[in-house]
C-alpha cells in the first residue's frame, strides 16, 4: 500500500506451527484481498457476496445473507467466537443471582473476578440417563471443567419438588425459582451448569452445546437444524490477557487497526479496546478473518507498547514497517480465507485430507514421499545448516 498498489489478491501456500487435526494441516492454500480505502462494512460485503455467488455456482446453494454478531454476544450466548448456528440452544447467565447460595461450587465462581456461571438448557434432556450424563461430565472435562452439575425438570409446576438433582438440596427456593425462569425450563428439560473463570465456562459449555445439538440424541429432538448457517463475528477486543506472561497479546494480530476513538485506551486500559477485525464463520467453522490494518505509526507504536515490545525492540523487529508507516500510507484493510477448509465445507468432507492433495498425517508426515526424513550431509553443507541433537551435539 506504501508503495502505491492500492489493491490486490494473492492465493498462496502458508505454513503454520500448530496441534493439526480434522479442520489443520500443516500448509495450506489461502486466498488473501488487501484493498485501500474501504471500511470494515464495505470489505465484509465484498467477500461476502463472493462467497454466496461461489456457493451458488459450485454446488447450486443460496446461502442466506450473513448475520452480523458482536464478539462480546457470540461469547455471551454460544460461549464461543464461532458458533454453530444450527444448534439453536444457547446459554443462559447466572453469575448475578448465584452470589448469594451456600453452594460454593456456583457462589465461588459468581463472587470471583472473572467468574461465570451459566446453564444450557437440554429440551427433552430429562429422558437422558446416567451414563449419558457422566460421558458429558467426562467430555467438559477436556476444556478445563472440574465437573458438570446438572438438573432435571420433571414438573415445572411442583417448585423444588419437580426437580431431580444432587444439586438441588444446595440451592435456596429462590435462586431455583431465578433458573426455572431465566432458562424458560419445561416438563422435561435437562440444565447442565457451568461455574469457573469465564473462559472456563466458555470453552466448555460452548462445546457441551454443539457436542449435545449434533449427537443421536440431539438430532433425534431437532436440537441442531438447518443445513447452512453463515455469520459474521465482529467487535473483537485487540487483546487478550496472558496469565502465564503476566502481559497482553493481540488476539488476532498486533497490525490490527482500534476502532475510532479507542486509541487511547492501548496505553490506559488495553482490555477494553476493541479492534477493527472480524471473521467469518460457517456451521461453527472459521473460514476466514481480517481486519482494517493501522496505518497509522503512532498508532501501531502504542500497540506494540501495550505488548511490551519497547521501542527497541519494535524498531529491530518491525522497523521496516514503522519506517514506512512514516512516509504515509492510505487507509486499508482485508481479508484472508482458507481454500481448503472452504472445500471441505462445500463438499461436505469430515476433513481436509480428503480435499488436498499429499495431506499430511496429524503428525505432519506425507505418507506418499515418507517426508520429512533424513538428510544427507552433503545438502546440509551446501545449505547451510547444522543439526543439533538434544543433548546440544552438532553434526
Amino acid at each position: 500500500m506504501v508503495a502505491g498498489f492500492d489493491r490486490y489478491y494473492q492465493i498462496t501456500k502458508c505454513f503454520r506451527d500448530e496441534d493439526l487435526r480434522a479442520d489443520r494441516q500443516p500448509e495450506f492454500t489461502q486466498i488473501d484481498i488487501e484493498t485501500s480505502f474501504m471500511t470494515e462494512e464495505e470489505i465484509r460485503t465484498m467477500f461476502e457476496g463472493m462467497i454466496r455467488s461461489t456457493f451458488a455456482h459450485a454446488i447450486g446453494v443460496e446461502l442466506p445473507a450473513f448475520p452480523v454478531m458482536k464478539y462480546a454476544d457470540a461469547m455471551h450466548r454460544y460461549g464461543s467466537d464461532k458458533p454453530d448456528l444450527r444448534v439453536k440452544m444457547e446459554l443462559t447467565e447466572l453469575t448475578d443471582c448465584m452470589r448469594d447460595v451456600d453452594f460454593k461450587v456456583f457462589s465461588g465462581p459468581a463472587l470471583m473476578d472473572g467468574g461465570r456461571v451459566v446453564a444450557l438448557r437440554v429440551p427433552g434432556g430429562a429422558e437422558m440417563s446416567r451414563s449419558e450424563i457422566d460421558a458429558y461430565t467426562e467430555f467438559v472435562k477436556i476444556y478445563g471443567a472440574k465437573g458438570l452439575a446438572w438438573i432435571k425438570v420433571n414438573d415445572v409446576t411442583k417448585g423444588r419438588e419437580g426437580l431431580q438433582s444432587p444439586v438441588v438440596k444446595n440451592l435456596h427456593d429462590a435462586a431455583l425459582s431465578e433458573i426455572l425462569k431465566r432458562t424458560g425450563a419445561a416438563d422435561g428439560d435437562l440444565l447442565f451448569f457451568g461455574a469457573d473463570k469465564a473462559k472456563v465456562v466458555n470453552d466448555a459449555i460452548g462445546a457441551l452445546r454443539v457436542k449435545v445439538g449434533h449427537s443421536d440424541f440431539g438430532k433425534a429432538r431437532n436440537l441442531a437444524q438447518g443445513a447452512w448457517e453463515p455469520l459474521w463475528v465482529v467487535d473483537f477486543p485487540m487483546f487478550e490477557y496472558d496469565e502465564g506472561g503476566q502481559r497482553w497479546s493481540a488476539v488476532h494480530h498486533p497490525f490490527t487497526s482500534p476502532k475510532d476513538g479507542h486509541e487511547d485506551l492501548l496505553e490506559t486500559n488495553p482490555g477494553a479496546a476493541i479492534s477493527k477485525a472480524y471473521d467469518v464463520v460457517l456451521n461453527g467453522i472459521e473460514l476466514g478473518g481480517g481486519s482494517v490494518r493501522i496505518h497509522r505509526e503512532e498508532v501501531q507504536s502504542k500497540v506494540f507498547r501495550a505488548l511490551k515490545i519497547d521501542a527497541e525492540g519494535a524498531q529491530l523487529k518491525f522497523g521496516f514497517l514503522l519506517d514506512a508507516l512514516q512516509y504515509g500510507a492510505p487507509p486499508h484493510g482485508g481479508i484472508a480465507i482458507g481454500l481448503d477448509r472452504f472445500v471441505m465445507l462445500m463438499t461436505g468432507a469430515e476433513s481436509l485430507r480428503d480435499v488436498i492433495a499429499f495431506p499430511k498425517t496429524q503428525r505432519a508426515q506425507d505418507l506418499l514421499t515418507n517426508a520429512p526424513s533424513a538428510v544427507d550431509e552433503k545438502q546440509l553443507r551446501e545449505l547451510h545448516i547444522r543439526l543439533r541433537s538434544a543433548q546440544g551435539a552438532t553434526n
